[in-house]
């Protein structure tokens, strides 16, 4: 994970700390938000821990961390709060809580089952001799065998002086068991041992199917992780050696044959064939490369044979930096749910305390509340609160500690953020700053750039009156730049030359000198004298040496297929449209009147661009930002939400709270529906979430909830969430 992007998510200036280390790990053992909030609060309090975020609906633990601090130190944190923390690979976490899951689901329902039905028969009148005793041994099985995993959760809570849901699931299920085992010596209570078992198994399935949930929300990270190459076949003395990919550097040259997946980014050296980058792209075109075309790891070389130069490794190549964002997408969190966070940690001591209120309550007074409950025994048919005060008080006490868990709340943001995320990357967008998710949906006004933003980035030269002389020279200056227009010009060179004091200066151009001579290469200093090229859309570049004007390029940048129709849908939503550009104003209106933009600010600096921003900004409007650039930079982080190309520059992408990595402008109105669509929601879970306890709670109180019930609806509120949460996920729902 990147310095800027743990910064966008904590909220504070993207300036990068040097020396820090950045570990993501799996926390095992959490159960609830409450977990979530003590590992988090754990490890921020490690010395030389400077950002921390833990994610329940993962399972994950992200960490900016000054160099020394190593993993070792973190796990300790963890394990001291009750937890483990682990390295390993989440499939192989997965897969191992999954079957440990499933043995326990078999064990709690072969055993439940039959002892439900048993209580249903005893109930009914069919009187099972020494029933208590089944209950008491039935029971202790299944809450001690097969929930010990909820046992151990429990006690990790309570031995660290917190609770989570393990305890009022422990509680509850135990309370029930121990009345058997009291009426099994003679006290003179009801026994609710299988009641015991059942909210155990309840319990457990609910785990299980919520696991199963998860795993399905969470897919797209472990597809983007498959695409990752383990060896490369690198070139060395001629032959072909296979060898690791921790152990590939810059510089080296990789075989790649027809029919495999590209291993490296990197630079074709020899060959010409054609590639798949759907994954990069979304489009299943192939793609034609030849000597000198990029390609990226994670790509599937299609017809011929090439070799590629390595250009990036490890954490900085392309596959790497989108698993990175998106985990950080995954790990993040938005203002909303810091108010189902605060809740939570006060949560279940608040429920035991009602609880006990309720069971003291009853003992004391069941006659009178008897009959009150009693006359609405045909509203609620399921009514069975026992007459006499001890059996009623843990009647009651049970029923309280279990309806009342707090899952739903603790998953109901972390579960839409998890699908949003997953969703985002299908639509060719990653969301690295998580507010952005909740800012988005109210964007009114939406600030463009112009080169690369609404036109392809690929610009070429297409007449310049440059003599060839000096053709080599500015080419050589060109590639230096990271401006889109500059590997237009770069492109014309066939020789590199060496220059000195080469300097870019944002919105002018770019200066050097060469052999004694100074030369700049940027906008015309008189732009009226190109206005046949500008008003047909085009950028004219001009050469000045020595201060004197010696040629010009004219370069044109086709406009995206899809920008005309973005403009369009962004219209119809009732957004404002502003092309802010440091081109000609000429060339600019030329442009956007082709795309039907009428807001057109043209031959603006960068700071300038940021007071276009803040301008509209004053006005109330939540201001939207999409640029690719260097010139981008500031303005990206001035907006409510930056939206940065994923073929722009890196200074862009940092300043960014949304990456395009596939497609153009279309995805910016993806983007805000996806906004919307998640924080609604976000909305209705924690809705629900909240009506749910608001509801159950007293009626469980009042006696209204059989335990039994009252798991099953713990349950289901969980799955629901989830569930719900995965409704954000729709073909074409975006389109």
């Amino acid at each position: 994970m990147d310095d800027a992007s743990m910064n966008s998510i904590n909220g504070v200036s993207n300036k990068k700390e040097p020396k820090e280390v950045k570990l993501s790990f799996k926390v095992l053992g959490m159960t609830c938000a409450t977990c979530a909030k003590n590992v988090e609060r754990a490890l921020k309090k490690v010395e030389g821990v400077h950002f921390a975020a833990v994610n329940l609906a993962t399972e994950t633990a992200f960490v900016v961390a000054e160099e020394g601090v190593t993993f070792e130190a973190i796990k300790g944190a963890v394990v001291k709060v009750g937890y483990d923390a682990t390295q390993e690979s989440s499939e192989n976490v997965e897969q191992k809580r999954y079957l440990e899951t499933r043995r326990a689901l078999f064990w709690s329902l072969a055993i439940t089952l039959p002892l439900s039905v048993a209580m249903i028969f005893h109930m009914l009148g069919f009187h099972i001799s020494r029933f208590e005793v089944i209950e008491f041994l039935a029971g202790g099985v299944v809450i001690f065998y097969a929930g010990r995993g909820t046992i151990k959760g429990a006690w990790i809570a309570l031995s660290h002086f917190h609770t989570n849901m393990d305890v009022l699931i422990f509680l509850g299920a135990t309370a029930s068991w121990i009345t058997s085992a009291l009426a099994m010596i003679g006290v003179p209570i009801v026994s609710f041992g299988a009641i015991g078992a059942m909210i155990v198994a309840l319990h457990i399935t609910g785990r299980y199917i919520e696991s199963r949930l998860r795993d399905k929300a969470t897919k797209e990270i472990r597809a983007l992780m498959k695409l990752q190459a383990r060896e490369a076949r690198v070139i060395v003395d001629g032959e072909e050696v296979m060898v690791p990919m921790d152990a590939v550097k810059e510089g080296f040259v990789v075989l790649v044959k027809p029919g495999e997946r590209i291993p490296v980014d990197g630079i074709i050296e020899e060959g010409v064939t054609s590639v798949d980058e759907s994954m990069i792209t979304g489009e299943p075109i192939p793609v034609p490369k030849t000597k000198g075309s990029s390609v990226t790891g994670g790509s599937f070389n299609l017809t011929g044979p090439i070799k590629v130069v390595v250009t990036k490794v490890g954490e900085d190549t392309f596959l790497s930096k989108m698993i990175e964002l998106v985990q950080d997408a995954q790990g993040a969190k938005i203002p909303l749910q810091a108010l189902a966070d605060r809740i939570t940690l006060f949560f279940v001591p608040t429920i035991v305390f009602l609880a006990l209120l309720a069971s003291f309550i009853w003992y004391f007074n069941v006659d009178t509340l008897y009959a009150h409950v009693s006359r609405l025994s045909h509203v609620f048919p399921w009514i069975a609160v026992p007459k006499d005060p001890m059996s009623s008080a843990v009647f009651v006490l049970v029923a309280t500690l279990v309806i009342a868990c707090p899952c739903a709340l603790g998953l109901a943001t972390p579960m839409a953020l998890v699908a949003s995320a997953g969703e985002a990357y299908k639509l060719g967008l990653i969301i690295r700053n998580a507010e952005a998710i909740q800012t988005t949906k109210d964007v009114g006004v939406v600030v463009l750039d112009k080169t690369g933003t609404l036109t392809e980035g690929r610009p070429a030269v297409t007449y310049h009156t440059v003599p060839e002389e000096e053709i080599d020279v500015v080419a050589s200056a060109e590639k230096q730049s990271n401006h889109p227009l500059a590997k237009a010009i770069a492109a014309l060179g066939e020789r590199d030359v060496k220059l000195e004091n080469l300097e870019e200066k944002a919105g002018e151009g770019i200066f050097f000198e060469y052999e004694g001579s100074s030369y700049r290469v940027g906008k015309p200093e008189d732009a009226d004298s190109y206005t046949k090229f500008l008003k047909e859309g085009k950028t004219v570049v001009e050469v000045h040496k020595n201060g004197n004007l010696i040629g010009f390029m004219v370069i044109e940048d086709p406009i995206r297929e899809d920008s005309r129709q973005a403009v369009k849908k962004l219209l119809d939503e009732g957004i404002t449209i502003v092309m802010a550009t440091g081109d000609n104003p000429v060339t600019a209106q030329a442009v956007a009147s082709k795309l039907g933009i009428r807001e057109v600010k043209a031959g603006v600096h960068p700071k300038e661009k940021l007071d276009i921003i803040r301008s509209w900004q004053r006005t109330g409007k939540k201001v939207m930002m999409v640029g690719d650039g260097m010139n981008d930079a500031a303005a990206l982080k001035g907006a409510d939400v930056g939206v940065a190309i994923g073929s722009g520059t890196d200074l862009a992408i940092d300043n960014a709270d949304i990456v395009i990595v596939k497609g153009g402008l279309s995805k910016v109105a993806k983007a805000i529906l996806l906004s919307r669509s998640t924080f609604k929601i976000i909305g209705q879970n924690l809705f629900w979430a909240f009506l749910y306890n608001t509801i159950a709670i007293p009626m469980a109180m009042a006696g209204l909830l059989h335990p039994a019930i009252a798991e099953a609806a713990m349950a289901l509120s969980s799955i629901s969430v989830v569930i719900n949460s995965l409704r954000i996920k729709g073909e074409g729902r975006y389109d």
